[in-house]
């Protein structure tokens, strides 16, 4: 009988563990008791953890899990250690990192010609995704290039926002009045669709984005508004 755990995982790690380290050739035998105890799991990648016989597993649904094989336990939450490091967090953020080179950022929307690149994924009327356009609308020192993808379950008037700045004339201008809230209460001027947001959410979707907001500060991918760690990655890059 399979033994599953599902339960939301909160691991401290203590210095006394080190970090596992199996040889190459043993992943295989994972991903084979993997498919042995979980036939149907869409399995993207394995790697190892810090907790000796516990890998990572993220399917093509960008899940991430944890997989004992030699008891056939599977467990879901996240990976913390003593320290306060998130580590689920972390691998997540590497996995993002490397997704940078997927955005076409001739499509995206450019806002500014300072020497900090930003990409964004924004949806206009996402609270948070505002905050960080008004801290980054501050600054001189950047170059931001944002994708919209509105989230339509939960804000239900952001597509055609965005449709509405992706197609004006004046993309910046139309982006700063939205993110401004001057169509909060007020129907937005007519407009011709370009089609431009089926792009930005095609690239969103592939990159296996499902909310917002997300950053990519000057290579780095920060997922969330976290005004004190974009001062930090800004003034480390003047450095």
């Amino acid at each position: 009988m399979l033994r599953i755990v599902y339960c939301l995982l909160l691991l401290v790690l203590f210095p006394v563990c080190g970090l596992a380290n199996p040889p190459q050739n043993e992943f295989p035998a994972v991903a084979s008791s993997l498919g042995l105890h979980f036939p149907n799991m869409p399995v993207k990648q394995i790697s190892v953890t810090p907790v000796s016989g516990v890998f990572e597993v993220v399917t093509r649904n960008e899940e991430y899990l944890y997989f004992a094989p030699a008891g056939g336990y599977l467990f879901t939450g996240e990976l913390w250690h003593s320290s306060g490091k998130n580590l689920t967090r972390e691998s997540k953020a590497r996995a993002m990192t490397a997704k940078l080179d997927m955005f076409p950022l001739d499509k995206a929307l450019k806002i500014g010609t300072g020497p900090n690149r930003v990409v964004e994924v924004s949806d206009p009327d996402c609270s948070f995704c505002r905050d960080g356009s008004a801290f980054f609308l501050a600054r001189e020192d950047v170059t931001r290039y944002i994708f919209l993808y509105p989230l339509d379950r939960i804000h239900p008037q952001a597509e055609a926002k965005s449709r509405y700045i992706l197609s004006a004339e004046d993309q910046e201008a139309a982006y700063e009045d939205v993110y401004g809230g001057l169509y909060d209460n007020r129907p937005l001027p007519e407009f011709k669709d370009n089609g431009l947001l089926d792009i930005h959410r095609q690239i969103a979707q592939e990159i296996g984005i499902n909310s917002t907001p997300r950053y990519w500060i000057n290579g780095s991918y920060i997922s969330g508004t976290n005004l004190q760690e974009f001062e930090k990655m800004l003034d480390k890059k003047q450095e």
